[in-house]
């Protein structure tokens, strides 16, 4: 099932997980698109309204290329899970699975921002030749477990605002010290993408239950790593963004990885934490270029495999 939109030029696809939960999926551009792919993932609370900037900059290209950004199960236009213990790094992983093999989807480049960038190194540990690319926005193999404690003391628990632009200057109240040169507009825009309007109460975008995620956190537990997995991605264009203001990804991470991959490209956001916004001439003329040198990557490897002879 798919509706248009014609305000970004995208596509609403709905496909179904292995329990038949229904996911939301933003296409753009077309299947025969001759340029890379490109697979976009939200993070933790987060949906494809974040990728709004971006992903239509991408499918334009030149070259002209399809992409496309899913709603985790439990976020934006995705159902809610009945059973919020379905809210893990595994289910999740196996829901973008189905939607790659639903969609034929060839090798892409991904682009993860936070949860998503975790959902990308697990990826590449179980279907590596589906990826010609990362872009970790903000995210590494190493979660600051300040930035964590952070989310969980949000979800779930915002105050109710009693409009959008209520909600924005909650917003603007909540995260001004990491984001302090964000304008009224794009605060606003933050508000649309944190609330929406349903039955004409301003509600999350997202299951409350996920707070359910953090029952068994502790800030003073050590955290696990994903060096392994980040490793798997070691044959691969890579892209980091970190915000400056970042209390997730540290700049002593950012370094780590690079001293594992000296080709990784790089970048900081200044005046932004996590998760630094994916609009603007700059960070989408960024994207855009390493998108095109994953292309000519590409091109000079030897073909994979379509996603529709995937299997888990």
């Amino acid at each position: 099932m798919a509706d248009d939109d014609a305000e970004d030029g995208g596509t609403s696809v709905f496909v179904a997980a292995s329990d038949g939960l229904k996911l939301h999926v933003r296409e753009y551009g077309t299947r025969s698109a001759p340029g890379l792919p490109v697979v976009c993932l939200p993070g933790f609370t987060r949906t494809a309204a974040d990728f709004a900037a971006l992903a239509p900059v991408l499918a334009e290209g030149p070259p002209q290329r399809r992409v496309i950004v899913i709603d985790s199960r439990g976020r934006g236009r995705s159902d809610y899970d009945s059973n919020p213990a379905n809210y893990n790094l595994i289910v999740e992983l196996s829901d973008i699975l189905n939607v790659l093999i639903a969609l034929a989807m060839r090798p892409a480049v991904f682009i993860g921002t936070s949860r998503g960038g975790l959902l990308t190194m697990l990826l590449g540990a179980a279907q590596p030749t589906m990826i010609a690319g990362v872009v970790f926005n903000d995210v590494g193999p190493v979660i600051e477990p300040k930035g964590l404690a952070r989310i969980k003391s949000t979800v779930g628990n915002l105050p109710q605002p009693r409009s959008l632009q209520d909600g924005a200057e909650i917003l603007r109240r909540l995260m001004s010290l990491h984001f302090p040169k964000l304008t009224a507009d794009q605060w606003l825009g933050f508000a649309q993408q944190t609330w929406q309007m349903k039955n004409g109460a301003v509600v999350p975008i997202y299951d409350p239950r996920l707070a359910r995620v953090f029952a068994g956190f502790d800030i003073e537990r050590r955290l696990p790593t994903l060096w392994n997995e980040f490793d798997t991605l070691a044959q691969v264009p890579m892209l980091v963004i970190r915000g400056a203001n970042s209390d997730l990804l540290s700049a002593a991470t950012v370094t780590a990885m690079r001293e594992r991959r000296t080709k990784m490209e790089w970048f900081e956001v200044p005046d932004q934490g996590h998760a630094p916004l994916l609009e603007g001439n700059d960070i989408l003329s960024r994207i855009g270029q390493f998108v095109t040198t994953c292309e000519h990557a590409t091109a000079k490897a030897p073909a994979a495999p379509a996603a529709a002879s995937l299997a888990m």
